[in-house]
């Protein structure tokens, strides 16, 4: 008997053992509830695409992209004309807004010559970190391309390629403003610049976009058909990963919360630095200032990289500052914060601007100097705000100091 039982045992333990040398496999459960094996590849083992500009002899591959007006383009809309010229550019940019100017004048000296004209913002809006957006007052989405399009004048089709990329993967540009002209046939004639200098305050040496519009209109040649591009790189979807990385870094910084004086808020009022200086009066119980500060931390985000800062001023009573500095660190008010550390709450009030009748929030933009250049009782508007801050900063590389 204890013979049988000890041949039990051992073959029980063969088959255990058998049984753990199977190879193992990742199973998830699915959205029935029923398992499944994972073949899903991790994120670094998938192959991205690889933009390549199309070349000068190739047709224009066709697209389906909406614009800002509401309706959906393809290539066949622009049948009519004998040249076509697509633009890859966006918003934000500052070398595609130095263009601005000048594409919108092309279009309007060569509209009447058979030229049809239309543009395609490429951005992936998830690829857009919000300090790439400094020389800019909008992102590039579709409603902000309507917006931009709007106070700039466009003077043809604005078309959004931000969610699939589709149509920005078969044409190639690797940068903004790119420029391709294709013949009536649509073979692609002319790919590259707009012309040799992105600097909109000098006259540029090499109008390459106009020479080759002369050519084709006059039906000859076009004697250069490629050139290089500068500007901002394409926002591909799949580039992200720093994006998120810069959160994360944002996220980490240290929050702090001083104290100030009424002396030192005067000071702070007259703004003696060579920066451009935004200050926020708020109270953490005052609900349209906690609603609105995360708009101001966005904003800081997208400046302080320039001549630009960001201060804080609560004026909760000293027993609240930590309350504050707890709200402050949810919010990742990594700027420059400060508590008011007066009693009299009438006497800030009178130092920081004779005419502010005590609501809060309270923002005032000031320049270097301490002319005043925006300033709001209540909420405040983000985009004149930042249209304000870019006005003053300047929006092309040009505008640097």
């Amino acid at each position: 008997m204890n013979a049988h039982i000890n041949y039990l045992f051992i073959a029980l333990i063969f088959i255990l053992t058998a049984g753990c040398k199977h190879e193992k496999k990742e199973i998830k459960i699915s959205d029935e509830n029923k398992t499944e094996i994972s073949a899903k590849k991790p994120d670094s083992l998938i192959k991205k695409p690889e933009p390549k500009p199309l070349e000068p002899g190739t047709k224009a591959p066709d697209f389906n992209l909406p614009g800002i007006d509401g309706k959906n383009y393809t290539l066949s809309d622009f049948n009519d004309y004998e040249t076509l010229v697509v633009l890859f550019t966006c918003n934000h940019c500052p070398t595609a807004q130095a263009y601005e100017e000048k594409f919108i004048q092309i279009v309007n000296q060569y509209q009447n010559k058979n030229v049809g004209f239309l543009a395609i913002s490429p951005n992936a809006t998830r690829a857009i970190s919000l300090s790439e957006l400094g020389y800019s007052d909008m992102g590039d989405s579709l409603e902000e391309m309507k917006l931009r399009a709007n106070q700039k004048g466009y003077n043809f089709p604005y078309l959004y390629d931000g969610d699939t990329q589709q149509t920005s993967l078969a044409y190639g540009p690797l940068a903004t403003p790119h420029v391709f002209v294709f013949n009536k046939e649509r073979i692609l004639k002319y790919s590259g610049r707009i012309d040799d200098t992105e600097n909109p305050y000098i006259q540029p040496k090499t109008t390459d976009l106009i020479n080759v519009l002369d050519a084709l209109t006059a039906g000859k040649e076009v004697t250069v058909n490629k050139t290089k591009t500068f500007g901002c790189s394409v926002k591909w979807s799949w580039k992200n990963d720093w994006v998120k990385k810069q959160k994360e870094q944002w996220a980490e910084e240290p929050v702090s919360l001083n104290e100030i004086s009424l002396p030192e808020v005067g000071e702070m009022i007259k703004n003696d630095s060579d920066k451009l200086r935004l200050i926020n009066f708020w109270a953490t119980w005052c609900g349209p200032c906690v609603m609105e500060f995360p708009e101001l931390i966005n904003i800081n985000r997208m400046y302080r990289d320039r001549d630009f800062e960001f201060i804080s001023v609560t004026t909760d009573k000293m027993n609240k500052k930590e309350k504050a500095l707890e709200l402050l660190k949810k919010k990742e008010a990594s700027n420059v914060n400060y508590i008011y550390s007066g009693n009299d709450v009438y006497e800030l009030i009178e130092a920081v601007d004779k005419n502010w009748q005590g609501s809060l929030p309270y923002t005032v933009l000031i320049a270097p100097g301490g002319e005043v250049l925006y300033k709001v009782e209540g909420t405040f508007d983000p985009p004149v705000l930042k249209k304000t801050i870019v006005d003053y900063l300047g929006r092309y590389y040009a505008d640097n100091k």
